[in-house]
């Protein structure tokens, strides 16, 4: 592993610790939103949950919603080597072949593995 490669692996692992609901197992609906700096309410939407469901962070279904936008994330983080950089892209930028639908919406829609694709694209440079 070379020093930028490790370097970038440290902050996505930072990055995935900051998430976890304090004495669980679990991601924290509460950290995650404000990591995205959305409300509460707004992450049921982009998890594609019921916001009661949020009431509930060992609920499976909201953790494996969760753990799929944190991987998105995390491949984009790998990419950008900012966090915040990988954020903004998920939740803003439009991706041309998915009818320029952002990340945010492929991922809520269940289309994580297509979206894990586009990123691997980029890395490998084939565009468009």
């Amino acid at each position: 592993m070379t020093h930028a490669q490790l370097a970038q692996s440290k902050v996505v692992s930072g990055f995935v610790d900051s998430l976890q609901e304090p004495r669980t197992p679990y991601i924290s609906p509460k950290r995650l939103s404000q990591a995205l700096g959305v409300k509460v309410a707004n992450l049921a939407q982009l998890t594609g949950v019921h916001r009661n469901t949020l009431r509930n962070p060992s609920s499976e279904r909201l953790q494996g919603r969760m753990r799929e936008m944190v991987k998105v994330i995390s491949a984009a983080t790998e990419l950008t080597g900012d966090v915040d950089k990988a954020i903004y892209w998920y939740r803003n930028e439009p991706i041309a072949d998915y009818g320029h639908r952002t990340a945010a919406e492929l991922v809520a829609d269940g289309q994580v593995e297509v979206v894990l694709a586009f990123i691997r694209d980029l890395e490998n440079g084939a565009r468009g």
